[in-house]
């Protein structure tokens, strides 16, 4: 039995597809992926899925995602967040609590949002972040997101820390721009923790020293989770006599999404940028 669904709290430092390395090579399983990548410093849920249950990965790639979050104020990077270069300078206005809230408030609801030059998003099959190490910059286009709670969570001198539960394809680090230049100075992400990726968060997650010390029953645990994804999904939770469970009737509202669209292990870039933050 290869299939499970296991949820790391990633530390900072590796990159998602080390993580994914190193489970693969634990596991013994040949197919390993992950159901959206962090940041080399962002820590955190990383959803890894084994053997069949990356048949469903699309279901969690395209759920609700959560963060918390810390910008510093007064600084703002190339990258948006603090592995980039200082670009820009300016004054903190001094601002109560209730001011940011209510700054916070506006960003709430659904709005469009600017790729930001360092991603991995394609422009005409290029890398927009291969084009700003050349110190290029190009058109983009707007996406929408939305975003479905924005609140803070703490305010001190220089930083503000926040929650934010957003749709799939939120960059945090444009968020932590925006809500920088709204209250009228500039501020880049400092630190950035996902929270949970559609039914699974860091409660009852593991970290990746622990499941490869052999300290944590990952099996029995991953497939606890893959049952509950499948049932999350509208697929029938148990196991039939001579009937696979993903034979069985699917009718949630990602059941079209189920399919091969999963990479294993892609290539890694030198890049070290995510698709998504």
């Amino acid at each position: 039995m290869d299939e499970a669904v296991l949820v790391i709290d990633k530390s900072a430092g590796p990159t998602s597809f080390d993580v994914v390395r190193e489970v693969r090579n634990f596991t013994k399983i040949k197919k390993v992926g992950h159901a959206g990548t962090l940041d080399p410093f962002a820590t955190g849920a990383l959803v890894l899925l084994t053997g069949r249950a990356t048949k469903l990965s699309n279901a969690l790639i395209n759920a609700d995602k959560r963060y918390y979050g810390v910008i510093k104020l007064g600084e703002a990077t190339d990258t948006l967040d603090l592995t980039g270069q200082v670009v820009e300078r300016g004054t903190v206005p001094e601002f109560e609590k209730a001011d940011v809230e209510s700054v916070l408030s506006k960003f709430k609801g659904e709005w469009s949002q600017l790729p930001p030059m360092y991603s991995a998003k394609k422009i005409q099959g290029v890398r927009l972040y291969e084009l700003a190490r050349k110190n290029m910059s190009v058109r983009r286009e707007a996406i929408a997101v939305q975003l479905y709670d924005l609140k803070l969570i703490s305010l001190k001198t220089g930083c503000l820390a926040f929650e934010v539960h957003c749709s799939k394809g939120t960059y945090v680090r444009t968020l932590a721009d925006e809500i920088a230049r709204k209250l009228g100075t500039v501020g880049h992400l400092v630190e950035l923790r996902r929270l949970s990726c559609g039914p699974f968060s860091l409660e009852g997650a593991f970290t990746l020293e622990s499941l490869l010390s052999g300290s944590c029953d990952w099996e029995s645990v991953g497939y606890r989770n893959y049952v509950k994804l499948l049932s999350a999904e509208g697929v029938v939770g148990s196991r039939k006599p001579g009937k696979n469970i993903e034979e069985q009737p699917i009718n949630g509202q990602y059941s079209n999404q189920l399919g091969s669209q999963f990479s294993y292990l892609p290539r890694r870039s030198n890049s070290g940028m995510s698709l998504l933050d």
